[in-house]
């Protein structure tokens, strides 16, 4: 059985980029929905699974498409809130030296990432990703899906673009939104963290362990 984990921060610790208002409702129902549905689907098909990761690649490509679903969202949205921070950061030496190679700078990483964003269409993510040798791309993934299938591919950061990631404090306004959550809210010292697990082939973040497979271990 896999459980909401808690947020690193408070619920108010990322105005006024994300009120808390908007963090409670993302966090306490959306999220709390998606391992909710996760644990049911689970329960019903007597699956036991050691990690949250094995649920998503195995059922990527199967016919269990609510697992799939709902087993990624709750994932994507566990990565989400890890990859904020409530006190605003400068990217670390060497993931600058990769943003600067990749992507001309951090004013160059910041165009991209907005407009990829803001022109995708309906709901889903923004990526910032590394390869095995460090090199970065700004991807977008529409609905539930990651980059957990991506072969090769570590993400190092991820913005949600779900409408009720941001409609309660922007509206229809999801370049502003964009803007201001890259402004802000990067947990750069994670994603050099991530692009350091890539670079070394090492396993990156992982989400928390079901309650059964924790206590096994």
């Amino acid at each position: 059985m896999f459980t909401l984990p808690d947020l690193p921060y408070r619920y108010d610790a990322l105005k006024p980029a994300i009120s808390e208002k908007t963090l409670r409702l993302h966090h306490d129902k959306h999220h709390a929905a998606y391992v909710k549905t996760l644990n049911e689907v689970l329960e019903k098909l007597g699956k036991t699974p050691a990690s949250l990761e094995e649920v998503i690649v195995e059922s990527a490509k199967g016919p269990e498409r609510r697992l799939y679903n709902h087993g990624a969202q709750a994932w994507n949205h566990a990565f989400f809130w890890v990859a904020m921070s409530p006190s605003r950061q400068q990217p670390t030496q060497d993931l600058a030296a990769a943003i600067e190679a990749s992507l001309g700078g951090l004013a160059g990483l910041r165009d991209a990432f907005v407009k990829k964003g803001l022109a995708h269409f309906g709901s889903g993510w923004v990526w910032l990703t590394a390869d095995a040798a460090g090199a970065l791309q700004v991807t977008t993934t529409h609905d539930a899906h990651d980059m957990l299938t991506e072969e090769g591919i570590t993400p190092l950061t991820v913005c949600d673009i779900w409408e009720h990631a941001y409609y309660l404090d922007y509206q229809n306004g999801r370049k502003r939104y964009l803007e201001a959550w890259f402004d802000a809210l990067p947990n750069w010292e994670f994603a050099a963290s991530q692009l350091e697990a890539a670079k070394a082939g090492r396993a990156p973040w992982r989400h928390p362990a079901p309650i059964a497979a924790a206590r096994a271990a």
